[in-house]
């Protein structure tokens, strides 16, 4: 009888990352050949061993998420320029001191405008006297027109009845036709009322030069038109104000708005209203939002679309001006079926597959179709039903195999190493 005859071929297979899996170092594959016999002994090939990790295919949400960088803008920003030149007399607010909108803020030096507005006081006062007096004035020569109107409307009358009768002669009616028509015309002058209407002009001019120095006055004084936050107050008191920039700029931070330029095509996936969130790179958490912000037109020197996601900002604990990550959810699938995306096995044709386990631990390709991608997670809109184990570390090993050798093969599956959580590694 022959010696027995052992050979062992290792196969180390590339290790990755699974649902709820480590990483595994190798994955050992083995196929053992035993010969025996006597003089004229045979060969016995055995089934190979295949050593896998596997996965489930879960029956989960999935959701198709847009990451971006961007920039943080407060939700509400005044720069506050004052519309008069003028030296500050007061600033009843610091920088960093919260604010309402109608609060006072400072105080520009107005004696000037004050007096402005006195005069402007009595210039109106004098106009309104001087309208007074034209109202009854045309008044009394409206009526005393009207009396001698009508005067001569009597006398013109009897003149031609008279004439009629020939008591009297054609040239007295004639002059009394004459001064009706002067008494008519001098009636049809007062009605017009010259002199009321330029008092009445005289009047509105005074009460719009009145009217320019109290808004000059209001000017003097600096309000804020939100609600927010002092961040800059540049000018010192009795430092000279002017419109050439802001003297106070107040920002609304109570809500965050992260502004980021995304590609045309996955923009077109956005709209108004899809969840998102703000982070700021190597700080833990982030904040829920919401995209308030699509544009409808391109950046003409990036050919990109501006896209503005909004987020409470509790404590303004994020900063204007500070880089973020922001990422929205485009497209959400409730019920999906999810499998690990290294279960999955592209073909040269771009065919894809997975290698699922039976209950007996049996290997079977399966071809599938896929759909949303995220991260780690694949969906399978074609080809699985939900709760099949699928191979993840080792299923490449498994695929090249021919089905008559796959059909053989014993799966030895192996638990993954136990790798600590990320809220272990931080606690530690």
């Amino acid at each position: 009888m022959n010696a027995d005859k052992k050979a062992v071929l290792q196969v180390k297979a590339r290790g990755g990352y699974g649902r709820g899996i480590g990483l595994l170092p190798g994955a050992l594959v083995a196929l053992g050949f035993v010969a025996s016999g006597c003089s004229k002994g045979t060969e016995v090939e055995a089934a190979p061993t295949v050593t896998v990790q596997v996965g489930a295919a879960e029956n989960q949400t999935i959701e198709r998420k847009v990451s971006a960088e961007a920039t943080l803008y407060p939700l509400e920003q005044s720069a506050i320029v004052p519309k008069i030149t003028a030296p500050v007399k007061k600033f009843y607010v610091e920088k960093g001191s919260k604010v309402h909108a109608g609060q006072l803020l400072a105080e520009l030096e107005n004696s000037d405008l004050l007096a402005s507005q006195k005069e402007s006081e009595g210039t109106i006062a004098q106009a309104e006297a001087s309208y007074e007096q034209a109202v009854q004035k045309a008044e009394q020569d409206r009526q005393l027109a009207k009396e001698t109107l009508d005067a001569a409307q009597k006398l013109y009358d009897a003149r031609k009845e008279l004439y009629k009768q020939g008591a009297v002669s054609a040239k007295d009616v004639d002059d009394a036709n004459v001064a009706f028509i002067q008494a008519r015309n001098a009636y049809e002058a007062s009605q017009k009322q010259l002199d009321l209407k330029m008092a009445e002009g005289q009047l509105a001019a005074a009460k719009g030069h009145s009217a320019g120095v109290e808004a000059s006055v209001s000017y003097s004084k600096i309000v804020s038109p939100i609600d927010g936050v002092v961040t800059d107050r540049p000018v010192y008191p009795g430092e000279m104000a002017s419109n050439s920039g802001p003297i106070i700029t107040v920002m609304n931070l109570s809500q965050i708005v992260a502004r980021a330029h995304i590609d045309q095509q996955e923009a077109s996936q956005l709209k108004v209203g899809d969840a998102a969130t703000i982070s700021v790179p190597g700080q833990p958490g982030a904040l829920k939002g919401k995209v308030s912000l699509v544009s409808p037109a391109l950046d003409p020197s990036s050919t990109t679309v501006e896209v503005w996601v909004q987020a409470p900002n509790p404590g303004d604990r994020l900063k204007p001006g500070s880089d973020v990550q922001v990422q929205m959810v485009a497209q959400a699938v409730q019920h999906a079926i999810v499998i690990p995306a290294e279960a999955l096995l592209t073909g040269s044709d771009g065919t894809t597959s997975v290698i699922i386990l039976d209950t007996d631990n049996k290997p079977h390709k399966k071809k599938v179709k896929v759909g949303i991608r995220d991260a780690g997670d694949v969906q399978v809109t074609e080809g699985l039903q939900g709760g099949e184990r699928v191979v993840t570390v080792g299923a490449f090993a498994l695929s090249q195999e021919d089905d008559p050798i796959l059909a053989k093969t014993n799966i030895q599956v192996q638990a993954p190493p136990n790798i600590p959580d990320e809220d272990d590694d931080e606690a530690q």
